[in-house]
């Protein structure tokens, strides 16, 4: 394992400076299964609650979620030299488990790598917050409230465009399944199922943006539906589950079948007002 002074060298955050992370809120049976990275330092082991499109992968994907978070939480700050063999010394993992996992993280605009300079960490500003991975990641990390924020206003320009957009296109099939989505949440929060509900609640807005028929706000649904599933993000119908949220989910429907555009977009903002928390960061649309 790398010492704390070794780590001041290479950039790479000691085991003191994980201590800080807030990814440890998970239940210990949850923090129990995942697959520790072998070390005398546990801690090193831990990732986030959600399901991410870096996890699932052993220890390439562990790697890239470490690292991740690392970046994002601002323990590995801009411009800081990522060594790959310190890396692979550190984390006790393969050379080439390195360089793949570095090389994700080029993807998603968190480090560049360059000839005769290396591997750096990139600002802020050359992230891909679009990215779910990084949307989770700072769902988790110091700059959540600014996620929060961030996703609730990106939803509320999104969500009422697609809904209007989507009484337009008379998709039975999907204006079914919509239904159906409702009908089940309706089930879940009767029964006090908070995880089917969460479940249906997502596809009912992924569809949603699907029955829309623009192919670049279909591109966006992989974001509304990180922001539904992070824990931090804007407050959905299943959180605080109650007939008010659910009848709004009921109304747009409603208003998608019968091609009111209008009364679609009105119950999408309405939908997105219903929770307090979520009034603060974006305000009701004014009565005119």
């Amino acid at each position: 394992m790398m010492t704390a002074a070794r780590s001041v060298d290479t950039g790479l955050a000691g085991s003191g400076e994980l201590d800080r992370y807030p990814y440890t809120e998970a239940p210990a049976g949850e923090r129990a299964a995942v697959r520790s990275w072998g070390g005398t330092d546990a801690e090193l082991g831990r990732v986030s609650r959600r399901g991410s499109a870096s996890r699932g992968r052993g220890l390439h994907g562990q790697l890239v979620q470490q690292l991740g978070q690392m970046i994002v939480s601002g323990d590995l700050g801009a411009d800081r030299p990522l060594v790959p063999e310190e890396i692979g010394q550190r984390f006790e993992v393969s050379r080439t488990v390195v360089r793949e996992s570095l090389r994700v993280l080029e993807a998603k605009g968190l480090v560049s790598a360059r000839p005769n300079v290396g591997t750096r960490v990139r600002p802020v500003s050359d992230w891909n917050l679009l990215d779910p991975d990084i949307i989770e990641w700072r769902a988790f990390g110091p700059q959540r409230e600014d996620q929060r924020r961030e996703l609730g206003e990106l939803r509320w320009t999104i969500e009422p465009l697609a809904a209007r957009l989507a009484a337009g296109h008379g998709r039975e099939d999907i204006q079914q399944r919509l239904a159906d989505m409702v009908e089940i949440m309706g089930h879940a929060v009767a029964q006090g199922d908070g995880t089917t509900c969460s479940r249906a609640d997502a596809e009912f807005h992924s569809l949603l943006i699907q029955a829309a028929g623009n192919r670049m706000l279909e591109h966006l649904s992989g974001i509304v539906s990180a922001a539904l599933q992070v824990s931090g993000g804007p407050i959905t119908a299943c959180d605080r589950p109650n007939d008010v949220s659910l009848g709004h989910h009921a109304r747009i429907v409603e208003a998608l079948a019968s091609g009111d555009a209008t009364g679609a977009e009105a119950a999408m903002r309405q939908l997105l007002v219903v929770h307090p928390d979520v009034e603060r960061v974006v305000p009701a649309p004014r009565e005119h």
